[in-house]
């Protein structure tokens, strides 16, 4: 057994505590990932507190203790993944080099997201139709946590900051809202094809940028299968959106 040494001011009960902070957030997130697992697989109403306690490896009672039951337990479950999610943007998405060609790439990221996201959306927004508490924490936490951090990014952007800031908050927004629908709605609820619905969603981006920005600068000729928004695209030789390009990238 580990020995602690102690200087009689309470160096015990400090290193303790501070166990115990440790031991309670692995057991948080064991449970939290035990859930994500569960929820996706056999649905919310299906799956019991003890099922998930038991995949964690945790006593039951640790889901009454840490989140109050199985309803906590889902919504910290929805604030940890956008939390992740906004770490997860920041991490991989290097700053561009134009206001354009940002806007299109965190269009096509959060597009991407919502997509990867399928299942966890199913989840919150099948109990947000029933429960209109987890509606507004939808809202706060997964439709507006990344509004922010979009936002901040526009902001090293002249042709953003010279915006009102309704429509610097209008703007940001839009990229959510794109994401959603041509993300998660069109091509999961309705059906439609990954690589249209993405290309529509570009398409839409391209003219809601064309507004704000030069559109001399912001385009190559039409010569290309359609207009092919920013340097990058002219750098590589093949455009960001176009449906064959976009096509090999899905493959």
């Amino acid at each position: 057994m580990e020995s602690i040494a102690t200087d009689g001011n309470g160096a015990v009960e400090g290193h303790l505590a501070r166990h115990r902070v440790r031991n309670r957030t692995a057991k948080e997130a064991a449970l939290i990932c035990s859930a994500t697992a569960l929820f996706a697989a056999r649905g919310y109403e299906a799956t019991s507190t003890a099922e998930i306690a038991a995949r964690a490896g945790c006593a039951e009672g640790l889901i009454h203790r840490y989140f109050g039951g199985k309803k906590g337990l889902l919504l910290a479950l929805i604030q940890r993944r956008a939390s992740q999610e906004v770490e997860e943007l920041s991490r991989r998405l290097q700053l561009a080099s134009a206001l354009e060609e940002e806007f299109l790439q965190l269009t096509g990221w959060e597009v991407d997201n919502m997509w990867h996201d399928q299942e966890f959306l199913r989840l919150v927004m099948s109990r947000a139709l029933f429960e209109p508490a987890y509606g507004k924490v939808l809202r706060k936490v997964v439709f507006s946590c990344h509004v922010p951090v979009f936002m901040e990014r526009l902001k090293h952007f002249a042709g953003y900051r010279s915006l009102p800031k309704q429509e610097m908050e209008a703007l940001a927004q839009s990229i959510k809202l794109l994401g959603l629908v041509f993300g998660f709605l069109r091509p999961v609820v309705l059906g439609e094809d990954r690589v249209v619905a993405k290309t529509m969603a570009a398409t839409i981006a391209n003219m809601i940028v064309r507004g704000i920005t030069d559109v001399k600068s912001s385009w190559q000729p039409e010569s290309h299968a359609g207009r092919t928004p920013v340097s990058k695209a002219r750098r590589s030789g093949s455009c960001l959106w176009c449906p064959g390009c976009l096509e090999n990238r899905l493959r």
